[in-house]
């Protein structure tokens, strides 16, 4: 199974995986060239940009063994655009683009078959609401290494989110696809 994380997460989860039969590593997506029977892309599909949305669906497919499945973690946008938000490109997610329905469809249309898409963006902002609270709790500790204006500049970040959120601008999707089609129906429809 891969999963595609960042450095941090992959810290995070070595530490909570030990002593389990798992390998996490930090490396670039365009590096595998393994076969796997899952592979869990989460939070990592924002930062492909959509230039490269085929490219990565490619190579999953690629590494993908038949009967497989692949879960697509992924903020979503309403609407297709092909830049990201310059306030958050500069200051918080470099580079970063959000996906419409529409580009993860084109992008995955002739490999994949869709066989559950869920969205748990209108639970989101409460998750980013208790980010918010758990960094005002830990500014005190968090103010000998930062500065005021990176105190508002995460506030505004945090709390404009949770704003597109319960907006219904923002989305959170788990897709997952397989390679062919499950075979009857797939779990989450029984």
């Amino acid at each position: 199974m891969a999963f595609t994380i960042s450095q941090e997460q992959a810290i995070y989860a070595r530490a909570k995986c030990k002593g389990l039969p798992v390998e996490i590593r930090f490396q670039d997506y365009r590096e595998l060239n393994e076969n796997f029977d899952r592979i869990v892309s989460v939070g990592q599909f924002e930062h492909v940009g959509c230039k490269n949305y085929r490219i990565y669906m490619d190579l999953v497919h690629r590494c993908l063994i038949k009967g497989g499945l692949f879960l697509l973690h992924t903020i979503g946008e309403n609407e297709s655009s092909n830049s990201g938000d310059p306030w958050l490109e500069r200051y918080i997610f470099p580079n970063a683009m959000i996906p419409s329905a529409n580009q993860i469809t084109s992008a995955s249309e002739g490999l994949f078959v869709a066989e559950d898409w869920h969205n748990f963006g209108p639970c989101y902002d409460k998750t980013l609401l208790a980010w918010h609270s758990n960094f005002e709790t830990a500014w005190p500790e968090l103010k000998k290494r930062y500065d005021k204006r990176f105190q508002r500049m995460w506030t505004f970040y945090l709390l404009s989110c949770a704003g597109a959120f319960r907006a219904r601008y923002l989305q959170l999707w788990q897709i997952v696809f397989s390679k062919e089609g499950y075979p009857g129906l797939y779990p989450s429809i029984r």
